[in-house]
Parts: structure tokens; sequence; C-alpha cells
């Protein structure tokens, strides 16, 4: 494929950025822009200092074919408040539709538009048009499907459960807008085949694909140029578990600090820092076998991946993928993970983990993972296989850039069969019956 013109829009980029979404639209801008492709990125820097409580974390490094757009309005955090409760990109869509016509973009990518343009942003620009499901956003006004704050949502109940995130409601949800603009997308693209199959059930009927996410060949865990040799993380010198992502109550982690306040063999490492971190501390406080390291950047994730004795991923609610397994299996270290939305999926194609839905059956996986060091050595290495044939660099964008390719030999159509393109092939794009 010839060099092509992209543009990722999205309310967080690194380092305005908290989580995961922020990381792999980084990871696949720098992945393209290594490939010859040109990259903008428009991103909202309001939107990040209005949720902000701590300091900027580190700037990640772009490389020369990717230019970033950071938006600031003069109104401050009024801009994404108000896109947020309008659906439209109100202070901000001058700057957005000057940059979209001063390219001719080949590729629109849209990713976490809540703040920065809301459901009308994805009418702005020309060419193919993208739309990755980083979390439930189009089905869910928290994000999250985690209900009331306290469990998976299976019985939606929008209105309450936003108050109870202390947020004001979105009446444009309750209209048509949300679903005229989704007609201006060519592909969704689902990071697993749980998130399509939940969008689905959802009512949501648009052109779905599923591409799982990736990790980038050879730089996940690459030191920055300079950095001291002692600027890494040692591990415990006893067995542990390692636990990796935002200390936020949907991660879980309350539900098994108790199962480790009373196992004596082994300790728990828990990298990452949120809002949750003080209950988190409070429920572990006198316990010296459960280590806090606060937030760690991924270059000294790699010991403490490949010393762990596993990877424990206790989610309560519904994630749209788990980047943080991918990063275990990178490391030749298996996984144990609750029986919840795409994580047992990720386990039973890969061969590389246990799957448990209670504390017994926590424990049960802890314990076979630590006391036979054959089983634990065999899933990660089946980890690390499936790893290197599903979700790596290579096979992301042999799908991703094979999607282009076929919209864009679909648009390039008469105006009658373009009209149809909605209807794209089944070996590629599943749509609601």
């Amino acid at each position: 494929m010839e060099a092509l013109r992209f543009c990722m829009i999205t309310t967080f980029y690194p380092p305005y950025a908290f989580g995961g979404d922020g990381v792999f639209i980084h990871r696949l801008a720098n992945t393209l822009a290594r490939r010859g492709h040109e990259v903008d990125v428009i991103h909202c820097i309001d939107s990040y200092r209005s949720l902000a409580k701590s300091a900027l974390p580190a700037s990640r490094a772009n490389q020369p074919g990717v230019t970033v757009h950071g938006l600031r309005s003069t109104t401050g955090i009024l801009s994404p408040l108000a896109t947020h409760q309008t659906g439209y990109p109100l202070f901000k869509a001058r700057k957005i539709r000057a940059i979209l016509a001063a390219k001719r973009f080949d590729v629109i990518h849209f990713h976490n538009i809540s703040l920065i343009g809301g459901p009308m942003i994805l009418r702005y620009g020309e060419g193919i048009k993208l739309y990755t499901m980083h979390e439930h956003w189009l089905i869910c006004p928290t994000h999250t499907l985690f209900k009331h704050q306290q469990s998976a949502c299976l019985t939606p109940s929008c209105f309450s459960c936003t108050l109870s995130y202390r947020r004001p409601p979105q009446l444009w949800r309750y209209t048509g807008l949300l679903k005229a603009a989704l007609r201006h997308v060519d592909a969704f693209i689902a990071p697993s085949e749980f998130t399509l199959r939940r969008h689905q059930a959802a009512g949501l009927d648009v052109p779905m694909v599923r591409i799982p996410n990736f990790l980038s060949d050879g730089e996940e865990f690459s030191a920055p140029t300079g950095s001291a040799t002692d600027d890494h993380i040692a591990p415990p010198a006893r067995p542990y578990f390692l636990f990796v992502g935002r200390l936020e109550k949907l991660k879980g982690l309350q539900t098994i600090i108790p199962v480790f306040l009373n196992y004596s063999s082994a300790d728990l490492v828990i990298a990452g820092d949120g809002d949750y971190a003080g209950e988190l501390k409070k429920l572990a406080a006198g316990c010296d076998r459960i280590h806090f390291l606060g937030h760690v950047p991924s270059w000294q994730l790699r010991s403490l991946y490949a010393r762990a004795v596993a990877l424990v991923v206790p989610s309560i609610t519904f994630e749209t993928f788990a980047l943080v397994i991918i990063e275990a299996f990178s490391n030749r270290t298996p996984v144990i993970v609750r029986d919840l939305g795409p994580l047992p999926e990720i386990v039973k194609e890969s061969a590389g983990g246990l799957i448990f839905d209670d504390s017994i059956t926590l424990l049960d996986a802890m314990q076979r993972l630590q006391f036979d060091r054959g089983l634990r050595d065999r899933l990660g290495e089946s980890g690390y296989q499936a790893y290197r044939s599903r979700w790596t660099e290579e096979t992301y964008l042999e799908r991703y850039l094979g999607l282009i390719e076929e919209l864009r030999a679909r648009k390039g159509l008469s105006m009658s069969q373009q009209a149809a393109r909605s209807s794209l092939s089944p070996s590629r794009v599943q749509q609601r019956p």
C-alpha cells in the first residue's frame, strides 16, 4: 500500500492521557509513521486538565512523521463540558475543521471522542472514517458499563446511573443525534469479539470488524535514551503476583486484596495509580506483603512481568480488551483473569492462563501456578506464542490496512454501489441481522 495520510482524533493523547486508550493511539500513530505514513493527531488538552488530579506524566516521544495538535480553548474546562452536554465540538469546531481542511486525509480515525467533539464530530472531514471502541461510550454515558459504580451493567438504567457518577445527564442521548452521526463512519473496530457482540446486543446497528490491539515490535519495554540503569524498580525477592493498571474501583483490586491478606506464600505487587488508591491502601494497611509501586513507566515493567508468578486481572466490569494481558504474554508470564467480558476470551484463544470467578477459584489458580513451575512455564510459553501470532504490530497492520484498502476500493465504485457500502463483506465486517 502506498503512503497514506491519517488523522487520529481523540480526547486524550500522551502525555495528556490517563489509560490504555491513549497508549494505544500513540502506539498506532507512531507505528504508522515508522512505516512511512503521515499522521496527524488532534486531542483536547482542556479535557485532560479538567480531570487530572496529579502531575503531568512523562512525555512520550513521537516519530518525525507524527504531527500533534493539542487543542486549548479560551473557555478552558467549559469547552469539554459544553461538548459533553450538547454532543457538538462547539468551542473547538473551527480549529478542528481548519486542521482537517489543511490536508487531504485518506483516513480519519476516531477514538475516544466524548469530550473533544461528541457524536457530531463524526460528520467532520472526508475520506475513509474509522472508529475504535476503546470504551463503551457509544452505548453507555459513563463509558464503562459499570452500573451505579457497583457491578457490570446487565440491565441499563442510564439516567440514574449517570447521576450516581455525579455527572449531568446527556439529553442528546435521548434524541436521534448519535444514530444519525454514526452513519458517517465506514467501519467500527472492536478490539474483542465480546465487545463486538456487546454493542450489537445493545442495538448498535453499524458495520463492525474485530481487530485486536497490539504491541509494537521491540519497543514496548525499551528504556529511553539516557536512562540510568539504577532507575529500574527492583521486584520483591519473594514470589509475587502482579497487577498492572489504573487504580479504580472497576478494576476489582478490592476483591482480591483480602485473598492476599490471608495468603502468606507470596506477595502482591501493584503497579499503577488512580483515584481509588487511597481506599485500596486502607484495605491493605498493615500487610507488608502488598506493595504499591505507584505509576511505573512501561520500560520499567519488563522485569516486573518476567519475574512474577502471574499477572492477575480482576476487573469487575466489562473491559473492551486488556493490553496488560498481552504485555504479560510478551514476557512469557501467564495470567489469571476474572471470568467476565473479553478476559476469558483472550485466555481461551491463547491457552496462556487460568480463569477465576470467586476467591476460592482465585486461590486455587494462584497455588497451581506458584507451586507447579512446569504448569506456570507452559502457560507462559503458550501465551508468548499466541502473542507472536495474534497481537503483534505486523498482524494488526495487515488487518487494519487491509480494511482500509477494502473500504477505499468500495468507495471507488459507482455512486449507486457506494450507497450500499455499509454492507461490507461478512469475512471482514459483521453486521446485526
